[in-house]
């Protein structure tokens, strides 16, 4: 089993949204690999399918004014905030291509797994808290626990999109905009804040994808840029002898997401 891996950088989320979208519809349709896009975000809140607009304690006059957007989407899960300096994984998996298959729970207890070791990896102890999704660090010198790692998913037809967001080197200022998860009282933390020393967001992805391939047990490929990506799909386009008939879908370029991203417009917008 291969898993194809992108580090994109910095992506407006609306662009990562539909880009997601994009190569979902790919993978239903068997014409790219399990796909692991590794990024980041401008400052974003995310209200996912059980969200509580109350749980977004700034007016959006505020919010616009510190540049914050706002996007309600389809993962689980409640409020939640991404931004430059935290690492944001999107898994698009096929958990019927995996031997024995992967069920909704057990995808998520796997990436919960992946970022343990990913934060042991780095020297901070995690753990799964019962009743709640995530990673949180442990209970230390009277601290009580605080979640390092956010997790929340989308499955169509055994394809996945969303995935987790983990704190590296987060402005966790931001974090007192919502009630992080809907969950009153308790604190969030970062990879940074728990070392007390900065951390390369390039090193923590490397590390993420390296337990994603053991805990999924399968070969992690990096590709360099989306360009890659695009020709494995573009590559599964019938080329019919005859013109197809003018009700034929037989597309000539890859969706115009991917195009715009890979540099084909000039723009990543």
């Amino acid at each position: 089993m291969v898993i194809h891996v992108l580090h994109l950088g910095l992506v407006p989320y609306a662009t990562a949204l539909k880009l997601q979208r994009t190569l979902m519809e790919l993978r239903k349709a068997g014409r790219i690999e399990n796909t692991l896009l590794l990024l980041e975000h401008p400052p974003v809140i995310t209200l996912g399918r059980n969200a509580e607009v109350e749980n977004v304690l700034a007016s959006p006059e505020f919010l616009a004014q510190k540049g914050v957007e706002l996007f309600e989407i389809d993962r689980g899960g409640d409020v939640t905030f991404h931004g430059p300096g935290q690492l944001v994984a999107y898994p698009i998996f096929d958990l019927r291509s995996f031997d024995p298959k992967v069920g909704a729970v057990e995808f998520v207890r796997r990436l919960e797994e992946v970022l343990i070791r990913t934060c042991g990896d780095c020297g901070i102890g995690t753990q799964r808290i019962k009743g709640m999704t995530g990673v949180w660090t442990y209970a230390l010198r009277n601290k009580s626990e605080a979640k390092i790692a956010a997790i929340g998913v989308h499955i169509s037809r055994g394809v996945t999109t969303h995935g987790f967001a983990l704190n590296v080197s987060t402005d966790l200022d931001f974090f007192s905009l919502i009630v992080p998860c809907g969950l009153t009282g308790k604190p969030v933390t970062s990879i940074e804040k728990e070392l007390q020393k900065a951390v390369p967001l390039e090193e923590v992805a490397t590390c993420a994808s390296r337990n994603f391939g053991r805990v999924f047990q399968s070969q992690m490929l990096w590709l360099e840029s989306l360009d890659d990506l695009i020709a494995q799909a573009a590559a599964t386009i019938p080329k019919p002898e005859a013109a197809p008939a003018a009700n034929q879908d037989t597309p000539a370029r890859p969706p115009k997401e991917l195009r715009k991203l890979h540099g084909d417009s000039g723009e990543l917008a």
